[in-house]
């Protein structure tokens, strides 16, 4: 059967994939409401079509800040890729280069940064970042990046405690014998997460500031209040982000909070969005409403999945 649109590659990898690692992408916390409030909030928005218009010219590219990309889609932070395919984060890195897409790369990667950035050494690639309570263990990783040519750290803030997503706690779920999160062997157990800290503030950006001159983009905001503050402490942007409906159950669509959050903003930093994204038309809805780009998280995972 030809694969057509992406819920083509989502029902492939729910077929194909091992349960644990399917209901582990799949999860939302709680009762997924906010999972699933992302994508039926695109089906909500309607187009107001104009016609008889010249668009015989048709140019994708665009900018993120400063560099360009063929399309404004990106591939948002997951974890755990080599539960898809073997070859994990490498090749999802590779797949973004081939397209000439940002590739953002997760903490809780199942390859190296070394492995990342060797598998797409030409890459544009940005680093998401979670602060550990052990504070340098984060310092190193943001060193790392760095020094591998990563463009942009991505602080997730929208992360003190993890979600209760109930069907990894009926399959206990853990990752399998033979994957490790590679970038944080030996510090810590971290399959458990809870290492995480729970005390970071917005005053820890200056902290990162002072590690790195990455520019820094904050992952997780949903209010004008918090895009606000974003602005005042001087990241360089903001992606609009609920982490997929997998932390915190009953928060707004990521595309309803879109627009509070390019109004606060008003232009002094890029605003970015992710989750619910399914086809082209979604993404045009989100561009229209001031996005400057879109990141998908579980449709990566599917493609990866593909064989």
């Amino acid at each position: 059967m030809a694969m057509v649109c992406l819920s083509d590659f989502e029902a492939y990898a729910k077929k194909y994939l091992p349960k644990i690692a399917w209901d582990f992408f799949a999860a939302g916390a709680d009762e997924c409401s906010t999972r699933d409030e992302n994508i039926l909030a695109y089906k909500r928005i309607r187009f107001r079509p104009r016609v008889l218009r010249n668009v015989s010219m048709i140019d994708t590219r665009t900018k993120l800040l400063g560099t360009e990309i063929s399309f404004p889609v990106g591939i948002a932070p997951t974890g755990f890729h080599q539960l898809a395919w073997p070859d994990g984060e490498k090749s999802t890195a590779r797949a973004a280069n081939a397209m000439n897409t940002c590739y953002i790369a997760s903490t809780y990667s199942t390859c190296t940064l070394e492995e990342i950035s060797v598998a797409a050494p030409s890459g544009f690639q940005w680093f998401q970042l979670y602060i550990h309570r052990n504070r340098a263990v984060s310092q190193q990783l943001v060193q790392r990046a760095e020094a591998l040519g990563f463009r942009g750290l991505v602080l997730t803030a929208d992360l003190p405690y993890t979600g209760k997503r109930r069907d990894d706690v009926r399959n206990g779920f853990q990752l399998p014998p033979h994957m490790k999160l590679k970038n944080l062997e030996g510090a810590f157990e971290v399959c458990k997460m809870i290492f995480l800290d729970p005390s970071v503030t917005w005053n820890d950006i200056y902290w990162l500031q002072s590690l790195t001159h990455l520019p820094i983009i904050i992952k997780g905001i949903l209010t004008k209040e918090d895009a606000e503050l974003a602005v005042r402490h001087g990241v360089q942007g903001i992606i609009v982000s609920n982490h997929g409906g997998r932390q915190l159950d009953g928060g707004p669509a990521t595309v309803d909070a879109l627009v509070e959050v390019v109004e606060a903003v008003q232009g002094r930093v890029e605003v970015y969005l992710d989750g619910g994204i399914r086809k082209g038309s979604d993404v045009l809805k989100a561009l229209a409403l001031g996005a400057k780009c879109v990141f998908i998280g579980r449709p990566a995972l599917w493609g990866l999945a593909y064989k």
